[in-house]
């Protein structure tokens, strides 16, 4: 131990931040230099013995590690649970850990100490949050998964959803897009509805999201993934019906970090990453082209260039990571503080995230901890500058690499009949600003034992400002344009419930009742100009300068809806004998989205459990944990517009809304039906099935569970096109009866964990998730989805909804190769000898019929090593880029292309491209999603430990390889290509490619 005495009045913490690098160099040395006067004085090493025994039978346990916290000292106790270590001082902390056991820390000082450790593992020890309060682990009966931050993916996160991704099973998150601050696809169990959508509902610290995307972009991208504790993800019916018409997808629970009494925290962690492109498309090299343009006949135009153009548009991406968070509290008050920043460069040029972000969460308790309010409070502001990532993708890989990018000054040349994205890198632009306050007071108040009411009242506010600019520009000529988008989202909440709770004698009883409103207001505005000049001034600082002021181009326009839920809800949980378990939950809710005669929704879930290793047979037995569940429940949909039960007319001037009163007279105005009310539309229903069974054996050293589910959906909510012709609107909503969207499989979730007597520890586990999704008795033949893009493409569509066959199944003509002419054929699947849309075929599925991944991790002394892997199989990816771009009569135009679109001889340049089985692609594939290395220094052998108690240095590689056949950027891909809101899966278009990353991070606490 060291004291320090000055002579001058120097600041300690400077001086203090020196005589740690000097004693890193020469630790144990006494100095003295002109100016100050210090002495070093150290206590004496203490020699500290005792026992480890089981605190439930106080039975010695054998092998239990001792160590000294922070430092390399390191025993194990003997067979009759002794143990004897040498401890630096008496202010060393031991640490004692054994498998099973909760791990226990004491000061060395003292002999013949008597160390008990409780017998059950720290995993089911674990408190799960579930909605509207809290379980143990054990208690549990619904499928619920809770994932702590020491889990978590490592990396550059932008959204939280990224954390997730492989940690759970049945939970799918695909990273649809390489682009800093891109939606993160993400369902749990399959996709249930046609348009509803699959996300889940999301909970941030009790206050229910609405999902929308303010702006543009994820709507968690405001949430800091720093300030994350953990996740709580509800699987099935039983555990999320108390969400009701919320929980038809599933539910993830967001716990935010709070500070603990008695223990004051500051901490300081940054991070460097560089980013490059992880894969570019295979398309020809100039030489190449040069030489192949020739044999397909064509006249090559060759500039004598040699430009890679997807190189051009991309760069190595530069992200910096900078977050401070204060923490800790005295007995009534607790509190934790933070702030953010993030600023990450894309792989693509001119594309830039910056995120500031700030969170303050408090508990307060008063009257002897009968009044507890707990807050939060989170303000962010993300901004996004992407520039036209269309664009600049489509053409560096279709662009003639012939051509120069650059011209003699090192400016980029601007042609007439090529786009060189460079060009439009600097005249093209999208910024959006958002942000969003989102924050909630929670009191709960002890009327009388046993009695607890709660008032949650939770606010969400963001508003974003969205501009598009187009610079006018003189070669190629254009006049320049601006549009503005506002928008604005207001989401509250209150609550009120009574939770009532009971234990006597062999029974446990605890009940919950409560109320929920919920009111949704969102606005949108937007406005343009056209027509500015050419000068330094850009129209985003002064759209004052256009010139354009005409309605017929720039025609102002907005939308406003306001949507509300009012629920009741209340849950039953019963155990008797601590063995057996019970629980109810009941919702009602009632939304305005749906018409007088069917406003409130029902829905109710069971569940029981029974805690078999608590039984006197298994007494001895390897299982610590051994729990059966099974549960049934329904929940339900209402994730779709406003406003459609209600008539909306549409009132202009034109032949096709009214006729003129005189043979000469003018058109008066004419008012028509665009959608007829229909109060009886009603909820889209889910009900699931759920077995279960937990275990755990060798004192929790393995764990895991395995779950059978069986979802099915009914009452379908979809727009149709009426049977009845002579109809006053062209399309109504409503509930398709009697078709139904099943989703069953099986989860396994396994997971290992050993530590040895020298201090060494590991873990590995994964989970495996086999998923069957299929649509059953629709009453049409298909429902399209999945529009096509590109010359030609226009009008078709890929992906089908089918009787018999998955959502997001591939619906398309059968390519057979090539006749005799060398064009394109395709299977007669009516033998009518017309190849048309009657020859379609189902042509499997985007979505994957098993997902899996697998990680391991390994500690010694102060370093750590963290891998994660995930993967899917069974799903497939229509190339829509490839079908758009690569193919031979693009190349003998002097459009660039790969070598497999003019790798057989037999096609002729002439030959089209239609949407057929051709382009479509193997999605499987095996990702090594992260890769973590750390070391944390022992501050004490630095002598700074009163400064600084905890220092961690590490590398993380993100993304380092991905094993896949599909030859596309990544086959992690799903372009957004929906046909009237109904979903589209698997589709490859333009997508943003994905990088591979590598981060530095730097940890301090004081």
């Amino acid at each position: 131990m060291c004291k320090i005495y000055f002579s001058q009045p120097w600041p300690k913490l400077c001086l203090a931040g020196l005589l740690a690098g000097v004693c890193f160099f020469s630790p144990g040395t006494a100095f003295a230099k002109a100016g100050f006067e210090f002495e070093i004085f150290e206590n004496p090493p203490q020699t500290v013995s005792g026992t480890v025994k089981d605190a439930s039978n106080g039975q010695p346990l054998s092998g239990a590690t001792i160590n000294v916290k922070g430092g390399s000292q390191s025993t194990a106790s003997d067979a009759s649970g002794a143990f004897r270590i040498v401890a630096p001082d008496n202010t060393s902390v031991l640490v004692v850990s054994y498998v099973g056991y909760v791990t226990r820390e004491f000061l060395a000082s003292g002999s013949n100490i008597e160390i008990s450790l409780l017998p059950n593992s720290t995993e089911l020890n674990q408190v799960v949050v579930v909605g509207y309060g809290t379980q143990n682990k054990r208690d549990v009966t619904g499928a619920v998964k809770s994932i702590k931050s020491e889990a978590f993916n490592r990396g550059i996160i932008t959204s939280p959803q990224q954390l997730l991704q492989g940690k759970v099973s049945g939970v799918n998150v695909t990273s649809a897009s390489g682009e800093p601050g891109s939606m993160q696809g993400i369902t749990i169990r399959g996709p249930g509805g046609v348009r509803t959508g699959s996300t889940p509902l999301f909970v941030v610290d009790g206050l229910p999201l609405d999902n929308s995307s303010t702006g543009g972009g994820d709507p968690l991208n405001f949430i800091n993934p720093q300030d994350i504790e953990s996740f709580d993800v509800l699987k099935d019916a039983s555990a999320t019906a108390i969400y009701g018409s919320r929980g038809a997808n599933g539910v993830i629970i967001i716990t935010t970090k709070r500070g603990k009494a008695g223990v004051s925290t500051l901490a300081y962690s940054t991070s460097i990453g560089y980013s490059k492109i992880a894969r570019t498309l295979p398309v020809l090299t100039a030489e190449e082209f040069r030489a192949e343009v020739p044999k397909l006949g064509g006249t090559i135009d060759d500039l004598k260039g040699s430009t890679n153009w997807q190189k051009e548009i991309t760069r190595t991406a530069f992200t910096q990571n900078h977050n401070v968070t204060m923490s800790g509290g005295a007995e009534k008050l607790t509190y934790y503080a933070s702030f953010g920043l993030q600023k990450q460069e894309g792989i693509l040029k001119e594309n830039n995230l910056d995120r500031y972000s700030g969170r303050f969460n408090a508990t307060q308790r008063f009257w002897d901890d009968r009044l507890i309010i707990e807050a939060n409070l989170n303000v962010a502001n993300t901004k996004n500058q992407r520039p036209p990532i269309g664009t600049l993708i489509g053409d560096a890989i279709s662009n003639n690499p012939t051509y120069p990018a650059y011209d003699a000054n090192g400016k980029p040349i601007g042609y007439q009949n090529i786009s060189n994205p460079l060009v439009y890198l600097n005249l093209d632009k999208e910024i959006t600003t958002i942000n969003r306050v989102i924050g909630n007071i929670s009191p709960s108040l002890k009327l009388i034992k046993g009695l607890i009411y709660k008032l949650n009242f939770g606010v969400d506010n963001s508003n974003s400002n969205r501009d598009l600019e187009a610079l006018p520009f003189a070669q190629p000529l254009r006049d320049g344009r601006l549009e503005t988008f506002y928008n604005y989202n207001r989401n509250t909440l209150i609550e009120n419930y009574l939770t009532y709770s009971l234990t006597a004698s062999r029974h446990s009883v605890s009940a919950l009742a409560g109320h929920s409103y919920q009111k949704i207001f969102v606005q949108g505005r937007n406005n343009s100009i056209n027509r500015f000049p050419i000068s330094p001034v850009e129209p985003i600082y002064n759209p004052g300068l256009g010139q354009e002021l005409t309605l017929a181009n720039n025609r102002p326009g907005g939308y406003a809806f306001i949507n509300e839920l009012q629920s009741f809800f209340g849950r039953v949980t019963y155990q008797l004998d601590n063995k057996y378990l019970l629980t109810a939950n009941f919702r009602a809710d009632g939304s305005s989205k749906f018409g007088s005669n069917n406003r409130y929704g029902l829905f109710p879930s069971f569940s029981l459990g029974w805690k078999i290793s608590d039984e006197e047979f298994m007494s001895g037995s390897v299982f610590n944990n051994l729990k059966l569940r099974g549960g049934w429940g329904r929940t339900g949909n209402q994730e779709i517009p406003s406003k459609i039960t209600q008539a909306l007319f549409t009132s202009q001037v034109s032949a096709s809304t009214s006729y003129p009163l005189y043979a000469s007279g003018l058109y008066p105005a004419g008012t028509t039906y665009s959608r007829l009310a229909n109060p009886d539309i009603q909820w889209e229903v889910s009900s699931q099935t759920d077995i279960g069974l937990d275990f755990g054996l060798w004192k929790g050293a393995l764990s895991g569970s395995v779950d059978f589910f069986d979802k099915t959906s009914n009452n379908i909510l979809l727009e149709v096109i009426p049977a009845d012709p002579i109809q006053p609107a062209g399309t109504f909503w409503t509930n398709v009866q009697d078709m139904t969207i099943n989703n069953k499989g099986v989860e396994f979730d396994i997971e290992y964990r050993h530590k040895s007597n020298a201090g060494f520890s590991y873990n590995i586990g994964g989970n495996l998730t086999y998923m069957h999704n299929r649509v059953n008795s629709s009453p049409y033949s298909v429902i399209p989805s999945g529009a096509a893009s590109g010359s030609g493409l226009t009008s078709a569509t890929i992906n089908g909804y089918l009787n018999g066959e998955p959502i997001g199944t591939f619906y398309l003509k059968e390519f057979t190769g090539f006749d005799a002419n060398g064009l394109s054929t395709y299977r007669d699947l009516d033998k009518d000898g017309i190849i048309s849309d009657k020859d379609r075929i189902a042509a499997g599925t985007a979505l994957p019929n098993v997902m899996y991944s697998f990680n391991g991790g390994a500690a010694y002394k102060g370093f750590d090593l963290v891998v994660n892997f995930n993967g899917v199989s069974g799903n497939k990816i229509y190339d829509n880029t490839a079908n758009s771009y690569f193919y031979k009569n693009k190349l003998a135009k002097n459009v660039n292309t790969t070598r497999e679109a003019i790798a057989d001889a037999a096609e002729s340049i002439s030959n089209s491209a239609p949407v057929s089985t051709r382009f479509l692609k193997d999605g499987a594939y095996l990702r090594l999603n992260n890769l973590s290395l750390g070391y944390n220094f022992n501050t004490d052998n630095l002598g700074i430990k009163k400064w600084i108690s905890a220092i961690r240095l590490s590398v993380t590689g993100q993304n380092l390889f991905v094993i896949t056949n599909y030859n596309g950027f990544d086959p992690e891909v799903n372009t957004d290509r929906t046909v009237n809101g109904i979903s589209s899966y698997g589709i490859d278009y333009q997508s943003y490619p994905k990088a591979r990353s590598i981060i530095f991070g730097l940890n301090f606490s004081f």
